[in-house]
């Protein structure tokens, strides 16, 4: 079973190896991804269309789903086989890479049978980068006990593990600092999922915190920000260069550092208006590319 399914997997995913124009993007190492959280109201297959329709050809896959509208949620790492091959052929018929680009927010914890099932979907699933917040329940004595379970199982599954953050001061990963402090002295597996939007949110200047993540960043959840009171925090998200939070200065930094890694679209406004939402990613994609342009020269 394992080997048709490497099989299945080599013939969704090869027309992706030779059919894709290189792009500025492609030469800074960078590709733009929508998380399907984005369309968390929806079914997965309808957050792959409405991707579709911004024109992206990457996704990566929220720690939950639904397969059909207001259908019950499940958890992505416990998805069947048969229903993960069809959410890959409908990327595939609408011209998305059937490759996720992560999988994520999960919560690993110390219990290491707990966490193996999250890394053992990941592995069954194709998935080589995990988006997670740690359980410590809030305790910085019990960072050391789950970095050494997550360590070990990232090494065991050769998984890439990036620390996100909520917006603090409730969130335990609000600052670099404590992500930072997660993945001292460990596996180069191990880095940073940095919500560019949630560090604005918190106070802080997302330029200086990428800075300070240097050498460790692993994903973006990648954001522009207005702070209007409406919204997480009373910040909304924008069109990408619209904002406050200084995009292109964000893309530079992430140039000067030599990131390669996805920028994924975590776009969490005009939920209940879609074609909206859709417009505004798309506006976001035009800004990212001519960018990408301009920093590739």
């Amino acid at each position: 079973m394992k080997k048709l399914l490497f099989l299945a997997a080599v013939v969704l995913l090869a027309p992706w190896a030779m059919a894709q124009d290189q792009s500025a993007a492609d030469k800074l190492g960078w590709q733009v991804a929508v998380h399907s959280y984005t369309f968390t109201k929806f079914s997965i297959f309808d957050a792959i269309d409405k991707t579709a329709q911004t024109g992206v050809k990457y996704m990566s896959i929220a720690s939950g789903i639904n397969l059909t509208k207001g259908g019950k949620r499940i958890d992505t790492p416990s998805l069947s086989d048969t229903d993960f091959a069809a959410i890959q052929v409908r990327m595939k018929a609408k011209s998305i890479n059937p490759k996720f680009v992560n999988m994520g927010v999960l919560h690993p914890s110390a219990d290491e049978a707990a966490s193996r099932k999250i890394f053992e979907g990941a592995k069954r699933f194709g998935i080589d980068v995990l988006v997670v917040e740690p359980e410590t329940h809030g305790k910085m004595e019990e960072l050391p006990k789950v970095m050494d379970v997550i360590e070990k199982l990232a090494k065991e599954y050769n998984i890439k593990v990036a620390i996100h953050n909520h917006p603090g001061p409730k969130n335990f990963y609000w600052k670099p600092e404590t992500v930072l402090a997660a993945v001292k002295g460990r596996s180069p597996l191990l880095g940073a999922c940095c919500d560019v939007g949630h560090y604005v949110r918190s106070g802080l200047d997302p330029v200086e915190c990428l800075k300070k993540l240097e050498g460790r960043i692993i994903t973006l959840h990648f954001k522009d920000l207005v702070h209007d009171g409406k919204g997480m925090n009373g910040y909304h998200d924008v069109p990408w260069g619209t904002g406050i939070s200084n995009v292109k200065g964000m893309m530079a930094e992430l140039k000067r550092q030599g990131f390669k890694g996805a920028f994924c679209v975590e776009y969490e406004y005009n939920w209940d208006h879609p074609a909206t939402e859709i417009a505004e990613i798309t506006k976001c994609m035009k800004f990212f590319n001519a960018t990408c342009a301009e920093l590739a020269k």
